[in-house]
């Protein structure tokens, strides 16, 4: 059983590259648009756009790594 199969891995980069690209989106849509949340401190960092580009870049280097097919 080992061996045969798609890494899980390649699944969570998927995930991680799906859910980072929706934070990412979302960050610069409420950049671009400036409506942020009442009350929040320290929103000139941006944090969407940041952790949203992280885990996106994260899910892609999975992506391409244990991508289905490829010879080892």
């Amino acid at each position: 059983m080992h061996g045969s199969g798609i890494p899980i891995w390649f699944f969570i980069g998927v995930l991680l590259l799906i859910y980072g690209s929706m934070i990412f989106v979302y960050g610069v849509y409420q950049w671009q648009s400036g409506v942020y949340p009442a009350g929040v401190e320290l929103t000139n960092l941006h944090t969407p756009v940041w952790w949203g580009g992280i885990l996106a870049l994260l899910g892609l280097l999975y992506v391409v790594k244990f991508r289905p097919g490829r010879s080892k």
